[in-house]
């Protein structure tokens, strides 16, 4: 298993080294993964995830002018701009960084110019919202150097709306929300629609792994969107707002009447708005077997009827379900790549890692890892210089 984690010394190090000094504040937001609930955000369903203890940090020193230096140390990238000269033309990182600035200002929030090192360990293209960790790790970082009240579930909502309209990606609001509103030792139910969400205990015997394929999403964009459609049609033909509406009784009585790719999507997110209640029951019960055969479940669901699985999935959630510890496994995330997760006995942790590492790379080329994670705290002021 392969631990690179961020410091905060190696944080600061590198602040001083890039700037000079020490910086205002460090804030740190995390990644997550999504226990279960997959392609239901979207369809203003259910999802269950966790912030894990991977994240984005970010240093921050003000400025007495408007401009905003970054450097992104994972990348070896400085960006310079000034808040009145957004550029929509920006890509890749730094369009995510001017996003949240340009949402923030839309919102009232009197922004100002800073210096700032970004540091994370957070894998990028897996899956695990490295984007939403990013956005809002800017927007704790904006907010808390001009003292202004921090709204977890509203910066939520406008680090959506900066990648929706700034970075042009149809994301729903579950990566946002899990990163500004998680708790430590907790997953997230979250009603998409409403964005009331609850607390789940997550018990202190278990631990969730983060299986990576070693495999990057490809063709995501175009396949999502037209998953997107897909559901869309199927609510329509309910004469429902969101699938979510759609019972599994109401599914049942007129699924014939779908064509079959259609069909299969909307019973995928219909079961599995049902499972994401029925995991959340279990987890609050201590019930962790009934957890496990649920995320199975969900991964044969994602694969035969959303068809969103790829063979170094398939083949990561079987030799997970056949590690010791194991409760159950599932892809996580958009699929086509990426991760999958599981959920494992504490104290099975290491022989777990090392059967699926080694059962892995006895079918697939790929180099896996496996990332054992806790659940933690959404995004926060981690240091700060006056309080030193």
């Amino acid at each position: 298993m392969r631990a690179v984690r961020t410091s905060l010394d190696s944080l600061l190090m590198t602040f001083e080294a890039t700037f000079g000094g020490i910086p205002s504040l460090v804030v740190r937001a995390p990644g997550r993964i999504n226990l279960i609930g997959e392609h239901t955000d979207y369809n203003d369903g259910f999802v269950l995830p966790i912030a894990i203890d991977r994240a984005l940090w970010l240093a921050v020193r003000r400025r007495e002018d408007s401009l905003v230096r970054v450097h992104a140390h994972d990348v070896g990238e400085t960006a310079t701009f000034a808040l009145d000269g957004l550029d929509r033309g920006q890509r890749g990182w730094v369009a995510y960084v001017q996003g949240v600035l340009w949402v923030l200002e839309k919102a009232g929030v009197p922004l100002c110019g800073w210096d700032g090192v970004l540091m994370g360990d957070v894998p990028r293209g897996a899956g695990l919202a490295s984007s939403a960790a990013l956005e809002l790790a800017v927007a704790r970082a904006a907010t808390a150097l001009v003292g202004w009240s921090w709204n977890p579930v509203e910066m939520a909502q406008l680090s959506q709306r900066a990648e929706n309209e700034w970075v042009d990606v149809a994301c729903g609001i579950m990566d946002q929300m899990t990163a500004a509103c998680a708790r430590e030792g907790h997953a997230l139910l979250l009603d998409c629609r409403t964005l009331a969400f609850e607390h789940v205990p997550l018990p202190s015997d278990v631990v969730v792994a983060v299986l990576d394929t070693g495999t990057r999403r490809g063709l995501v964009e175009s396949a999502y969107n037209e998953r997107r459609a897909q559901c869309e049609a199927a609510a329509a033909f309910f004469g429902a707002p969101a699938l979510r509406d759609v019972t599994p009784e109401q599914f049942a009585a007129c699924a014939h009447l779908l064509d079959e790719t259609t069909r299969r999507r909307a019973r995928h997110v219909i079961t599995e708005n049902t499972r994401t209640l029925e995991a959340a029951a279990a987890l609050r019960a201590g019930d962790l077997t009934h957890f496990g055969e649920l995320m199975q479940v969900s991964h044969a669901s994602l694969r035969d009827d959303f068809e969103v699985s790829t063979p170094a999935l398939d083949v990561m959630v079987a030799c997970a379900l056949a590690a010791p510890g194991c409760y159950g496994a599932r892809l996580t995330g958009a699929g086509f790549g990426g991760c999958a997760v599981a959920l494992v006995a504490a104290e099975e942790n290491q022989p777990f890692a090392e059967h699926v590492l080694a059962c892995y790379r006895a079918h697939m080329p790929h180099a896996p890892q496996v990332y054992v994670c806790k659940a933690a705290e959404g995004a926060q002021v981690v240091w700060e210089e006056s309080a030193r």
